[in-house]
């Protein structure tokens, strides 16, 4: 029995034949993701204390920039949870990949809490952004609430003026005042959270959120074209392009998105994916044995 197991920001799913389990515990910026596995496998095994025998684990990981490491760790606590004997860890941009696209190729853009999008053309796969909030993540769900919150905040303080905004996102700035720290993963998850109410106004018309969506809009496409080029796609080469994640579904950025990924590859056909992130580790497991360094490495039980 195979358990996959789909890590993120704010928070993981993990699903098993016949069983599915969603939790809030997500990987903090100051821990290993080991770390965050062992308390979210300890989480399973009470809530659900028949289901804990899998021969194979199937992890789809946040915070490898692309690069998964040595996977011995990974293994070692998979066989310690569930006596597993084979584990495939890899890059959650892979994971979405496969889900969404099937090996069809293409790109596929996951855009939640972070963003990164992983290209694949005739076996060969890329890697773009996923760089964390820090130094990438543009368009993400972090980078749209930071910078809403960030107008909203400076208005307030008289330095911006925009009172439309501020008084649209009211609730993230009350939120804002009550933080304790302004910089710790409470602060992070506050920008995360704001992320859908930024592309609210910007429905609304609020011009300062538009051009927020829309620049995050035209970030996203650069990050999809290098995906796509970097795999050893063509710009003028037909490709699909899909998307996953919370803010995939809000139609105004999807809209936005598309706009500018067609104004870099013309040929660019946008479809619905057709699985998920979990469904892409499952999927893995069955058509990828080897390893596909640096985005999926196997640990196996000697």
């Amino acid at each position: 029995m195979t358990l996959v197991v789909d890590l993120g920001q704010s928070g993981a799913r993990l699903r098993w034949d016949g069983g599915e389990h969603i939790t809030t515990r997500a990987k903090r910026a100051t821990e290993s993701s080991v770390q965050t596995l062992r308390d979210i496998f300890t989480e399973l095994k009470t809530a659900h204390p028949d289901a804990v025998t899998h021969d194979c684990v199937s992890m789809s990981l946040t915070g490898f920039d692309g690069d998964v490491p040595d996977p011995l760790e990974f293994g070692l606590l998979a066989q310690e949870f569930f006596g597993a004997t084979q584990v495939a860890v890899s890059d959650d941009g892979l994971a979405g990949f496969m889900g969404a696209m099937h090996g069809e190729n293409g790109v596929n853009l996951s855009i939640g809490s972070g963003a990164v999008a992983v290209g694949g053309r005739r076996g060969k796969f890329s890697h773009s952004d996923g760089l964390g909030h820090i130094f990438g993540d543009e368009g993400s769900g972090f980078w749209l609430g930071k910078h809403g919150l960030e107008r909203a905040l400076a208005t307030r303080q008289g330095r911006e003026q925009d009172p439309t905004l501020l008084d649209f996102l009211s609730g993230a700035v009350a939120e804002f005042d009550a933080l304790e720290s302004k910089t710790d993963s409470h602060a992070q998850s506050l920008c995360i959270s704001t992320a859908k109410r930024v592309l609210e106004a910007a429905e609304h018309n609020i011009s300062s959120a538009v051009a927020i969506r829309d620049r995050g809009a035209e970030q996203l496409s650069k990050t999809v074209a290098a995906a796509w080029n970097r795999a050893g796609g063509m710009s003028n080469e037909s490709m699909t392009l899909t998307l996953l994640g919370g803010l995939a579904k809000n139609r105004g950025y999807e809209e936005a998105i598309r706009r500018r990924v067609s104004s870099l590859l013309p040929q660019m056909r946008l479809s619905p994916p057709r699985g998920n992130h979990l469904d892409g580790g499952l999927l893995i497991t069955q058509t990828m044995k080897e390893d596909y360094p640096p985005l999926l490495r196997w640990w196996r039980a000697s």
